[in-house]
């Protein structure tokens, strides 16, 4: 995305500070469901077996994720799209939106452990816009996404990654912005099991249409479109996994 693109964002930047709040990392309660609540203790990955369960997909973000600004982000949110396409494809897997607004890479450090204790097969990783903003050093925020792929795997050896790539107004200069931009690639390239969505916002961000009057935020239409970058990647993420399964499943 050219950086002519982004520049919507320079005046109110700040404004997602305040308008996201603050990072409420050790939220106390997620989305679960009692077959949620029953498979949370075991060690075992769920991926490893014959699955009689659903596909689990964890999205871990921010406000885009939680749909700040939407009327109903339960349904609106691109999370929330993502369901609606894995159920009109009558796919059995289960998006949990674990998005919270105002959330940076090390409130989602803070927070995989506790998530992790419910299955995940699939990690859709929404975070680091709120660092970027902030001019937090994009070193600490590599080390944090990199730590939060790496407790994934650790707990869920089978389990593949989806990062979100974000990126940044250029008002705290070239050589910032283009870092933070590189963290995102940087991470993917280091494994086999993450992919990536070059710009989570692309074809969306700075296009007046598609965001809200802060100018940082997507309209319920531009999530949409959001869920559709995701879903270009996820999609044969689940394809294979609903493959694989019906493979293991023994024969009649």
């Amino acid at each position: 995305m050219r950086a002519s693109r982004l520049y919507p964002f320079l005046l109110l930047a700040v404004l997602l500070i305040a308008g996201c709040g603050q990072d409420r990392s050790n939220r106390s309660s997620e989305p679960s469901s009692p077959a949620d609540t029953a498979t949370s203790t075991t060690s075992s990955s769920p991926s490893s077996t014959t699955r009689s369960e659903s596909v689990k997909v964890l999205v871990l973000g921010n406000s885009i994720a939680a749909g700040l600004g939407l009327a109903d982000p339960g349904r609106q949110s691109f999370p929330a799209r993502l369901q609606q396409k894995v159920d009109s494809l009558g796919w059995n897997v289960r998006v949990r939106n674990a998005g919270e607004s105002g959330m940076t890479s090390a409130g989602g450090l803070q927070r995989i452990d506790w998530l992790l204790q419910q299955p995940v097969d699939v990690l859709v990783l929404e975070l680091g816009g709120n660092d970027g903003l902030r001019g937090v050093d994009p070193t600490a925020t590599t080390k944090n996404l990199t730590a939060i792929i790496d407790s994934t795997f650790s707990r869920y050896p089978d389990a593949r990654v989806i990062l979100a790539g974000m990126q940044i107004p250029p008002n705290l200069g070239p050589q910032y912005t283009q870092r933070f931009r590189d963290i995102y690639p940087s991470i993917a390239s280091q494994y086999d099991r993450v992919s990536l969505i070059p710009f989570v916002l692309e074809g969306v961000g700075g296009v007046d249409s598609l965001m809200q009057d802060d100018g940082i935020h997507p309209t319920i239409e531009g999530q949409r479109y959001v869920a559709s970058n995701v879903w270009n990647v996820l999609r044969p993420v689940l394809e294979n996994m609903q493959t694989r399964d019906s493979e293991l499943q023994p024969a009649s």
